[in-house]
């Protein structure tokens, strides 16, 4: 799939952009690494790639997000296109945490960066980031290292993790919704109702859908093949469907949301866990975008 030029991101912002990134630098880092060698300590032969991320182009990106020129050029980039700050954004998530965590799972972690500030926020909670693309997983364990926090890193299906029921007191997901399509993103959320425990939060950051549907040329700015379908639908009508409960968004900074929901407490065959390591085999996979290095 080729690269579409009459995007306004390739015409107009990623030329701008461009001149606020070190190329050189990044590409000394992406020659650091041997990637598949390291890719394919996550890759896992059981989790299967679906069509919708696979079969398009993200950002216009041929591959989207299943290539190192997308976990080495994410940070970069994603710092500017997240007004005002990414960091702002991204602490927005944490500081809608309502819950006293003990395990965490981060959907969609992509290189990390939300991932590892829930670590940070919660040092004594057992945190797990879980992607579709091992690349991305590569460069968040890269970051992790740095950082000195022991985080769980695995290559996963956010629709179907195969982790075990009510073994997690938060789910989160950041920038995941608007990169899927609407009966995928209700999967998710289904499967983040079975993973939590009774009592236990989901958290959702991504685009302010009231501010996508009032401007619609924000849809067009980046190669996007989901996000009117994104700005469409509600995030908080499908944690509803899931059966969440106490719904609820606030916007970050009125181009971003995040979006909160508690597994209600049953009245019966309520499930409870004991805080355990995590099986290796307990996992499957999900991705997150990104950007390539352009030449």
């Amino acid at each position: 799939m080729a690269v579409r030029q009459d995007t306004i991101w390739e015409r107009f912002l990623s030329p701008v952009v461009r001149l606020l990134i070190d190329e050189d630098g990044l590409r000394r880092y992406a020659d650091s690494i041997n990637w598949e060698k390291e890719s394919d300590r996550y890759r896992r032969d059981d989790v299967i790639i679906p069509s919708y991320y696979s079969n398009q182009n993200f950002h216009g990106i041929t591959n989207g997000y299943l290539n190192s020129d997308a976990a080495v050029t994410y940070d970069p980039v994603t710092q500017y296109v997240l007004p005002p700050n990414e960091g702002i954004v991204r602490q927005a998530l944490v500081d809608a945490v309502k819950v006293k965590p003990r395990r965490i799972l981060d959907l969609g972690c992509g290189t990390g960066s939300t991932t590892l500030m829930l670590k940070q926020a919660f040092p004594e909670a057992e945190v797990i980031g879980l992607d579709l693309s091992p690349y991305m997983l590569v460069r968040a364990e890269d970051k992790a290292r740095n950082a000195g926090l022991e985080i769980v890193w695995r290559h996963g299906n956010a629709e179907k993790t195969g982790l075990r029921d009510a073994t997690f007191d938060l789910v989160t997901a950041s920038l995941l919704f608007h990169e899927t399509p609407d009966a995928v993103s209700l999967a998710i959320l289904r499967e983040s109702f079975r993973l939590l425990v009774t009592g236990g939060q989901v958290l959702i950051l991504d685009g302010n859908q009231k501010t996508l549907r009032q401007l619609e040329w924000l849809n067009d700015v980046f190669e996007e093949p989901y996000i009117r379908e994104y700005a469409a639908s509600s995030t908080e009508a499908k944690m509803g469907a899931a059966g969440f409960e106490a719904v609820r968004s606030q916007d970050v900074w009125w181009i971003n949301q995040v979006t909160s929901g508690i597994k209600p407490i049953a009245t019966e065959n309520v499930r409870h866990y004991t805080p355990t390591s995590v099986d290796n085999d307990d996992l499957e996979g999900l991705g997150s975008p990104a950007f390539g290095i352009m030449a």
